[in-house]
């Protein structure tokens, strides 16, 4: 089996940076693993739970942003480019950091999963190695194909890995871990499924 480290990259990460500048308002680019994905712009239900998500954040941590337009520096040596759904990090911890920030100071990223070809790779395996190889404590998975919110926490950066999952039905309690620390009822997420 071919690891990402594996595979020729694409192109370069500057060139990726010039690319990306010019995209369309239709998708967003990402790159991981050297390679180039497109992330559709997100459906009103993707944006729902977005928004959902934000207000449970605010709610229970007034001190910390969920921010969804930044993008990240993933990878060993800054070799990706990734745009979570979400970031969740201090009050204005993105000022003055660009279109593709650190993760240092990331203590959550979120992906909800999009009805495309490419979401299982996509936001099931290639961003949680990307988050977790950066060293971000919190990854959490809102699965819209399954029903699931998932929860991954306790990086490995240098497997790329996160050593606890904790996966969760719509409809049940879910608890984040520390750095986080919050709680949410998912009841709600039953509604924005096909």
């Amino acid at each position: 089996m071919t690891t990402m480290d594996e595979r020729a990259s694409q192109m370069t990460v500057e060139e990726f940076e010039r690319f990306a500048a010019v995209e369309s308002e239709t998708v967003r680019l990402e790159f991981i693993g050297g390679r180039i994905g497109v992330k559709k712009v997100a459906d009103g239900d993707h944006g729902a739970i977005i928004m959902w998500l934000l207000r449970q954040c605010m709610q229970s941590r007034p001190d910390l942003d969920l921010d969804t337009m930044q993008g990240l520096a993933v990878e060993k040596y800054r070799a990706g480019r990734a745009r979570p759904d979400g970031s969740l990090a201090p009050v204005a911890h993105f000022a003055g950091q660009g279109e593709w920030a650190s993760p240092a100071g990331v203590l959550m990223t979120v992906e909800v999963t999009s009805y495309d070809s490419d979401t299982g790779p996509r936001d099931r395996v290639e961003k949680p190695a990307a988050y977790a190889a950066a060293g971000i404590p919190v990854f959490l998975l809102i699965d819209r194909d399954f029903c699931t919110v998932t929860v991954h926490s306790t990086p490995d950066p240098v497997a790329g890995d996160y050593r606890h999952r904790d996966m969760f039905p719509f409809g049940e309690r879910v608890s984040i871990p520390d750095p986080v620390g919050i709680e949410f009822d998912t009841e709600i997420l039953k509604h924005y499924v096909r």
